[in-house]
């Protein structure tokens, strides 16, 4: 049986042949969670079991993040086998967990187009299915979204149940306990699951983290409370006006049997748990037991990342997302050849250890992300001088701040699309005190089958509006060295260096340092009929374009600002002199960015030029690859050089 999937939000129609998953006997029937439910409860662990074959055989041949969802398997057919849903509301946090949501919610045949450009969302999309009820690209939004729902609900008189589901390290992000903060204090009837795998990316740190391993539940409080609260329920004690009073009986009742406190109860939230997030029934056992309460509840489970496949539970940070993979030996298929140039974030990380032994003011900071930035090289090297601090952004920057108050010199490196949460923080904590120190902006840009949610789209328009504040953007490797020299000199202030996902340019950039001016580009070629000016690493498809422009007839002229803030002025100066036509090209937003920066100069100096911006358009992009995105955008060669060619 071959299936066409017809979707006004795909772009193109994508086919699955079903035959090929025959031995899917309970999901190949299961159409949606109504499916789902009327199966009996011991086929459940079945259920699973050809998830769990599913996920790996299709992410085996279509990388996708792998060992989140495969920890989350017994707990989604649970929550879908007990809730109303798509009227219950289920709100997912990390999206990642969410890919055995997506297979039993109608999207079983196009899970082979997952990430692809016209295939459906590697997260949560309320466009792409009304069982998505929330956007969850980035982490700590689900209790606070879940929340407001929830609320909401019962303002309008709705009958739904809301549940939020946090997870992967999630619970570290400020955001997480501002929405545990405000279900204390607000009538509601939110369910919080904490699914907690005591990983995220890299193992998660800190006290939250410890905490979460720690805490015990009694059996002996479990069965006392159950016989407790009946005998009250009976003789017409609990009320709705006693339900605080009979809340904090409860709490003292399990600090009393357990000798310790619970924070969640602390915070006026009734705790279950930890429970055994892989036992599919009896995780329905409790979600029925639970689900009618009322007040807001958080149930605890305790998941293994990656489990059900032995290389995944042993490497969850390897199997994150370990693209292609062999599904019967576990090795992963390695794209890139030894020969290629290294990747950006590679080259960030054994940089900064090469400046930290050559600088004891030194540090590295990164919010749970030392393996995706490449910050491992300085951790196993120096683990004294590195610091993660989990999902935190806006505390890594405020925690840099001060560092550098103190005389430090703390590389931030934060993927450019995170680093959005935490704009108050690099304003109020780091550019009104011009602080030394560095936010270095990892994936800037469009950065490809993550899609909307994780474009680094918009630093550019949102930094060069601050004052205090250097962006610079590497050409290459080279340059990103020598940008990470420059910025560490004193007297720097904040300097943001923004650079994007995937490899660069060169073999042999491992180079002797060199301070690169601040506020200087360069002419990288002269030319007569247009001048084209670009900034960052998408300038080596500009040089590609000139070349095809070249060959046409048209001489361009190429400008590499280098840095947006300051801008080269004298640059800018001859470009608006001898040329009519100008031609900006960006890896960033059109609106705000490089290109208008350059407008601006130019009308401000009474130069009149034909400028054309190239870019990322005003509206959000899907996910793809980063070529089909390029040239969705124009921002591939083609694409520029007919823009030279005035085309």
């Amino acid at each position: 049986m071959r299936i066409i999937l017809k979707n006004h939000l795909y772009l193109h129609n994508i086919s699955v042949n079903m035959d090929d998953f025959s031995e899917l006997k309970l999901l190949s029937q299961i159409n949606s969670p109504d499916d789902l439910r009327r199966l009996k409860q011991d086929q459940l662990d079945s259920v699973c079991l050809e998830l769990r074959r599913y996920i790996i055989d299709v992410l085996a041949d279509t990388p996708g993040h792998f060992g989140s969802s495969l920890g989350a398997v017994e707990l989604t057919v649970a929550l879908h086998y007990t809730l109303n849903t798509p009227n219950d509301k289920i709100v997912w946090d990390v999206g990642h967990q969410a890919y055995a949501h997506k297979i039993l919610t109608g999207r079983r045949d196009a899970f082979i187009s997952l990430r692809k450009l016209g295939g459906i969302s590697g997260f949560p999309n309320p466009n792409e299915s009304e069982y998505d009820s929330f956007i969850a690209g980035h982490a700590s939004n689900s209790i606070s979204a879940a929340l407001g729902m929830a609320i909401a609900s019962n303002l309008t008189g709705e009958n739904r149940k809301i549940v939020a589901v946090i997870g992967d390290g999630a619970m570290t992000g400020g955001l997480a306990f501002e929405g545990l903060n405000n279900a204390s204090s607000d009538p509601n009837d939110l369910l919080i699951i904490l699914n907690d795998n005591n990983m995220a990316i890299d193992r998660p740190v800190g006290g939250m983290s410890q905490y979460l391993v720690n805490i015990t539940t009694s059996q002996t409080y479990n069965t006392i409370r159950y016989k407790l609260y009946n005998l009250l329920k009976n003789t017409g004690f609990i009320q709705e006006q006693r339900k605080g009073l009979i809340l904090r009986f409860n709490n003292s009742l399990k600090a009393l049997l357990t000798k310790q406190h619970n924070m969640f109860e602390g915070f006026n939230i009734r705790y279950f748990g930890p429970i055994d997030g892989h036992d599919v029934k009896g995780l329905v056992r409790i979600l029925n037991d639970i689900k009618e309460m009322k007040g807001p509840k958080l149930l605890h489970i305790i998941t293994k990342k990656g489990k059900g496949f032995e290389p995944a539970e042993k490497d969850a940070t390897l199997w994150h997302a370990p693209g292609k993979f062999n599904k019967e030996t576990g090795e992963r298929i390695i794209v890139r050849s030894k020969d290629e140039p290294q990747l950006y974030q590679d080259v960030f990380g054994r940089t900064l250890l090469e400046l930290a032994k050559q600088d004891r003011r030194i540090v590295g900071i990164t919010p749970a992300m030392p393996t995706g930035c490449s910050m491992t090289f300085l951790m196993e090297e120096m683990p004294e001088r590195t610091f993660d601090v989990g999902i935190a952004e806006g505390h890594a920057v405020t925690f840099s701040a001060g560092l550098a108050k103190q005389g430090m010199f703390p590389f931030c490196n934060i993927y450019s699309s995170f680093m959005q949460r935490a704009y108050d923080n690099i304003i109020h904590d780091a550019a009104l005190q011009n602080l030394d120190m560095a936010l270095c902006l990892d994936r800037a840009g469009l950065v490809g089958e993550d899609g909307a949610t994780h474009h680094g789209a918009f630093d550019l328009a949102y930094l060069r509006c601050i004052p205090n504040v250097t962006i610079a953007s590497p050409l290459n490797e080279i340059d990103l060295r020598n940008l990470m020299f420059t910025c560490s000199r004193p007297g720097k202030g904040v300097f943001v260096i923004r650079y994007p996902r995937g490899k660069g340019e060169l073999k042999d950039w491992e180079r002797p340092f060199e301070i690169l001016p601040v506020g200087k580009g360069r002419k990288l070629k002269d030319g007569k009929d247009v001048a084209v000016i670009s900034i960052g690493a998408v300038g080596n498809i500009v040089r590609e374009a000139i070349e095809k422009a070249g060959e046409k007839g048209i001489d361009a002229a190429h400008y590499d600002l280098i840095y947006l803030k300051p801008l080269d002025e004298e640059l800018l100066h001859e470009a608006g002199k001898n040329f009519k036509r100008i031609i900006t090209v960006e890896n960033g937003s059109i609106q705000g960015g490089m290109g208008s920066a350059v407008m601006e100069f130019m009308s401000e100096n009474g130069y009149f030029p034909e400028i054309k911006r190239i870019g990322i358009p005003d509206r959000f992009i899907p996910h793809g690859s980063v070529a089909e995105l390029y040239k969705m955008c124009g921002m591939d060669a083609d694409s520029i050089a007919k823009k030279i060619m005035h085309i």
